[in-house]
Formats: structure tokens, C-alpha cells, sequence
């Protein structure tokens, strides 16, 4: 059958706009069930925190419940596969954490390629963290923690919520600019790390503010330096760690993530949403009262923030020939 170039193009621009149509109906009915958000760490570290507070605020605008689905393990690696095989429908995500960056240099041989197989959506938060220790230490500065450490060479111990988190990474960068030789206990996430520094089993840990700040405010912990550049509006008597040890700065950031090939539309819905949380009046406050800082910005962002620390850390890794246990 032979057809009119009038015909032919209007069957054309009828066919490309399919698609686009079936994408704008996609995210207009998203979500019609609930999302798991998966905290690739245990109750009560930094990501299960967030992912809660996140998952409250999308919940209410959605009107769909985010059921957070903590999957500790593999220094977060055992989370994160469960969402890089999950399907790519917006109905699994991941609260990406510092360690997603690092453990891309940290593991030779993983199921995954962070950058490659998590599509980046939206930023959350910056976390500062800072350096805590138990009150029986007898320590109150950061140069007195550093002296205790040059005369207890591998006697003093530090806290973890796993290899290759940002509170393992925090240490070793701490340990390499101070020449000083620490015993790493790494735990299976931060709530654990933080039981123990309370129980003095460990004596000091690189924790974020989301999970130390009470303990610090309740006198049960002593903080001696945040890790920041700048010193904290949460906790403007607190000095920075660059004070003592010129030059040295971290702090941690979280996000949300989804398995590659996700389609636009869902990722921009969330990402619309979670940028309106990150302006709320009491969202921002409650961040705030946890020691974090709203990183708003574009899926684009995130992914240079995630590609950017992922250098910034795996140097840190390669030169301090660190390996997973």
C-alpha cells in the first residue's frame, strides 16, 4: 500500500510521541504503591536516620508509604546490590552514602559498578562529622588526642560503621596527616560503633552529627573537633580538626539513588520532591538539629558530588593500602 508523505508524517509524529506520552503518564501515576528505600545499614547509623526522616516527608506528599528496609552488610555493598538488581521502576531505591564512593576503589572485585549501574536522583543532605570520644579518655583537645596517640602507639581505638564508610575513611585521612597509629574496629554500621564508644569498649569515633549530636548535647560523649573547614553553627564551641592539623577537611553527604535505566520522568518527580523537603521549614530544622546541611541541587549534581568523591577517596585508599577485611 503506498502512502502520501502527509500520511507518512503524520504517522511519524504520531509514533515519536508515544513515548513521551507513556513517560508523562508514568510519573503522573507514580507512585501507585509503596517504594522501599533501602538503608544499606544497620537501626540507628547516619543513612537509617535520614531515610527515615526523608521517607516521612515523600510518604506525605505522595500519598504513598516509603517503607525504609535497613540491609546491613558488605560495608553497605549488600544493600546496594539489592537496589542494583531491583527493577527499574522507581519502587526501590537507595539512600547512597559516602561509602558508595569509596568502596568503588576499597573492593577489586564487586557485583557492580556504582556509578554504572545507580542512577544519581537527588542529594539530601551534607553531614558534617565530628571527632567524639568517650569522656574517660583523658583527652580534651585535638593536639592532647594526638599526644595520647604518639604514646599509646596502637592502643587507642576507632569506632567504625564499616570498612570503607566515611567514618573509616575520616580516621585513616586523620591517622595519615598525623602520623599516628590507631587501631580500626570496624562494625557492621553506626548505631553499634556508637553503643560501644558510649560503652567504652572503643575510644573514639569519626561519627556524623546526625547520629553523635544528642550524645554530645547529653554530656555522654566529648566532642573535640568537627571535620568540616568551617566550624558548625550546631556547634559554634566546637573547633574544627584543620585548626590542629592544617589542611585536613571531610565531611560526609547523602542522597537518594535507583537501579540504572529508571525511567526520567520518575527520577525528576523525586527529585522535584526531594528538593521541596530540603526547603520545608521543618524539614530544614530538623536537619539542622541534627548537624546537617541541605544539598539541593539537580540528578546531574549528585552524580559529579558522587564521581568527585569517588577520586577524592580512592586516593586516600590506594595510599593507605587499605583492603577489606
Amino acid at each position: 500500500m503506498n502512502f502520501s508523505r502527509r500520511r507518512f508524517f503524520h504517522l511519524a509524529v504520531g509514533a515519536a510521541a508515544l513515548p513521551a506520552c507513556a513517560s508523562s503518564a508514568w510519573s503522573q501515576s507514580y507512585p501507585s504503591r509503596s517504594v522501599r528505600l533501602i538503608a544499606a545499614t544497620g537501626a540507628g547509623g547516619a543513612p537509617d536516620i535520614l531515610a527515615r526522616l526523608l521517607g516521612r516527608f515523600l510518604s506525605e506528599r505522595l500519598g504513598q508509604p516509603f517503607v525504609i528496609e535497613n540491609r546491613p552488610g558488605g560495608g553497605t555493598n549488600t544493600g546496594t546490590e539489592v537496589v542494583v538488581r531491583a527493577p527499574a521502576d522507581g519502587y526501590t531505591l537507595l539512600m547512597v552514602a559516602p561509602a558508595n564512593a569509596s568502596n568503588a576503589t576499597l573492593y577489586e572485585k564487586l557485583n557492580f559498578n556504582f556509578i554504572r549501574d545507580i542512577a544519581p536522583v537527588a542529594a539530601m543532605v551534607r553531614v558534617p562529622s565530628v571527632l567524639v570520644v568517650n569522656p574517660s579518655l583523658p583527652v580534651a583537645t585535638v593536639p592532647e588526642f594526638i599526644a595520647y596517640a604518639k604514646s599509646n602507639p596502637d592502643k587507642l581505638s576507632f569506632a567504625s560503621a564499616g570498612i570503607g564508610t566515611g567514618s573509616h575513611m575520616y580516621g585513616e585521612l586523620f591517622k595519615m596527616m598525623t602520623a599516628t597509629k590507631m587501631v580500626h574496629v570496624p562494625y557492621r554500621s553506626g548505631g553499634p560503633a556508637l553503643t560501644d564508644l558510649l560503652s567504652g569498649q572503643v575510644q573514639a569515633y569519626f561519627g556524623p552529627t546526625v547520629a553523635s549530636i544528642e550524645h554530645i548535647e547529653a554530656g555522654t560523649l566529648r566532642a573535640l573537633a568537627v571535620t568540616t573547614a568551617d566550624r558548625l553553627e550546631s556547634l559554634p564551641h566546637i573547633p574544627t580538626v584543620g585548626e590542629s592539623v592544617p589542611g585536613y577537611e571531610a565531611s560526609g553527604w547523602f542522597g537518594i539513588g535507583a537501579p540504572r535505566n529508571t525511567p526520567g520522568p520518575i527520577i525528576e518527580a523525586l527529585n522535584k520532591e526531594t528538593n521541596a523537603a530540603l526547603v520545608d521549614s521543618e524539614f530544614k530544622a530538623r536537619l539542622a538539629d541534627l548537624g546537617g546541611v541541605a544539598l539541593a541541587g539537580s540528578p546531574a549534581d549528585f552524580g559529579k558530588l558522587i564521581a568527585d568523591e569517588t577520586e577524592k577517596w580512592g586516593k586516600v585508599i590506594r595510599a593507605g593500602h587499605i583492603k577489606p577485611e
